[in-house]
């Protein structure tokens, strides 16, 4: 299976038109059978890679997922991670921001949620939700308690891309690897998945009028996209354009992307010291008897 990351990612600098971005591609296996072997590959060559970030305890990766509704978010977390050991691996679901978490900048909620060093994290959407559903709905931004005179705008988009960037590469500057999806589905095949959803009995709680009504707004959210990701995709933290109307082929992308980066790292086992060594040749001798 021959998939190069880079065919997928936004170069930095780069103004994004996502109608030039395909939301199918030519599958990468030629049956279902096939694609299970390729993911139980990629899974298990990631759950060794996730060991070994473990224990040697360097790096943090975070991993954000952003998408319409019904793209396979959840689906593709679920299965790609399906793997890694819970105890390395941490995933938070970002919704409606609480009374609490209002009374502070809006990086701060996410920010709480960083991974450590050694572990996996996962934002199955993230603080770019300020930067999105907040742009297509600019009603949300005037009851964050802002200071009316800091809400230019003309400007206010700008500003915030610009503490996302910024921040990023703070996070990136102290060993912390981002990984960014947009999960590209086409409007016709959302509308197909919502009619499943309405179809089959254990899907409909998936679905209320609410998404019919964002549905209605999918041209401002392509819009807010588009500027997203031209404004934040950089070399540090890039963005991936997923194409997400094949669920199967979105997960061995995903995945062949994470392997990619976590290669990159060059981690190795912490090395023994000579006194270590010299302690585990006198636990073996204790073990012996």
């Amino acid at each position: 299976m021959k998939i190069d990351p880079k065919d997928f990612r936004v170069p930095a600098g780069r103004k994004v038109k996502l109608d030039k971005w395909p939301t199918a591609v030519k599958p990468f296996y030629k049956s279902k059978k096939q694609y299970k072997r390729f993911l139980e590959e990629d899974i298990e060559e990631l759950s060794e890679l996730q060991r070994l970030l473990y224990a040697s305890n360097s790096y943090a990766v975070l991993l954000i997922f952003q998408a319409m509704d019904a793209a396979g978010k959840d689906g593709a977390i679920r299965h790609v991670m399906s793997g890694v050991n819970p105890q390395g691996c941490q995933v938070f679901s970002f919704k409606q921001p609480s009374a609490e978490e209002l009374e502070h900048d809006f990086l701060w909620r996410t920010t709480r949620c960083l991974p450590e060093r050694g572990r996996i994290g996962i934002f199955n959407r993230s603080y770019y939700e300020e930067v999105l559903i907040v742009r297509v709905h600019p009603e949300i931004l005037h009851r964050q308690g802002i200071p009316p005179a800091l809400l230019d705008a003309q400007a206010v988009w700008q500003e915030r891309y610009q503490s996302i960037v910024d921040m990023e590469n703070h996070l990136h500057r102290n060993g912390t690897r981002i990984i960014k999806f947009f999960l590209h589905l086409s409007k016709e095949e959302q509308r197909k998945r919502f009619l499943d959803r309405i179809d089959e009995p254990d899907k409909n709680w998936k679905i209320n009028l609410a998404d019919i009504e964002e549905r209605k707004l999918w041209d401002h959210y392509m819009k807010a996209y588009e500027a997203c990701l031209s404004a934040t995709s950089t070399s540090t933290a890039p963005w991936y354009v997923v194409p997400a109307d094949d669920k199967e082929n979105a997960r061995l992308i995903i995945s062949r992307v994470i392997l990619g980066t976590l290669k990159e790292l060059k981690m190795s086992y912490p090395e023994l010291t000579k006194a270590q060594r010299k302690e585990l040749a006198s636990i073996r001798k204790l073990l012996a008897k």
